[in-house]
């Protein structure tokens, strides 16, 4: 009997190293990479200040808008609770043109009021979008806002396939190699202020809005949708 169970524990034991060898021969699955972009958005190097200086480059100066835009208003709550308002312009550029469209969106929340500037290119295997950006402290009108135009204080260039290109401003350091990007860019959201009309159209339509409605309730003239609500569309 004793040398039965002497067999059994051997005959059970004996598989246990041989599993123990092939689990230990096993390859573990290969881990996908991971790749870390680290953006000097306060000092592009040379050859990001070419990129940029190109893509702000071919933005018309004078341009040529087909017949399609849309204007659109709205009310935004987010899942932390703050909230905004916010008005958008978009034009659609000739077929014959470089860029497909441009979008200047302007925000107001509880901190600051907003304004972004992006242009779509029509060829996207370089650049996708070129997005200019500044923004004034809460507190003071749309109005005012517009008619100060307000430097660009951020430039963003994405690009297909590639880490974005970033220009942004930082204090206290020393930035004056790159005020030439910092004024073309401004002299560009400063000219497409004029062209899309925004200084006339962005008070008017916050104006039609109920500030910050506590109560849930459309703004005046809107019907329910959702989290924004258009006010003119052509398409």
């Amino acid at each position: 009997m004793l040398r039965l169970t002497i067999a059994l524990l051997l005959v059970l034991a004996g598989p246990a190293p041989a599993q123990q060898k092939d689990r230990k021969g096993q390859k573990p699955p290969p881990m996908p990479p991971v790749r870390v972009n680290i953006l000097n958005v306060c000092a592009p190097s040379d050859v990001e200040q070419k990129q940029i200086a190109a893509a702000l480059a071919r933005v018309p100066q004078r341009p040529s808008f087909g017949r399609d835009y849309e204007v659109t208003r709205g009310h935004t709550t987010t899942d932390d609770g703050s909230a905004s308002d916010w008005v958008r312009i978009r034009r659609e550029y000739l077929k014959d043109a470089p860029l497909r469209a441009v979008q200047f969106s302007f925000i107001v929340d509880a901190k600051d009021n907003r304004e972004t500037l992006v242009f779509y290119t029509r060829d996207t295997r370089d650049v996708l979008q070129v997005a200019l950006e500044d923004e004034v402290s809460a507190g003071t009108s749309s109005a005012m806002v517009l008619a100060a135009d307000t430097p660009v204080t951020h430039v963003r260039v994405e690009r297909f396939g590639k880490p974005s290109v970033v220009l942004a401003r930082c204090p206290n350091v020393d930035q004056s190699a790159y005020e030439p990007l910092f004024r073309a860019a401004s002299q560009i959201m400063s000219g497409y202020r004029t062209r899309l009309q925004v200084k006339q159209i962005v008070p008017s339509e916050l104006g039609r809005m109920v500030a910050s409605p506590a109560d849930g309730r459309p703004p005046p003239n809107l019907k329910p949708m959702g989290k924004g609500s258009a006010s003119e569309s052509k398409k």
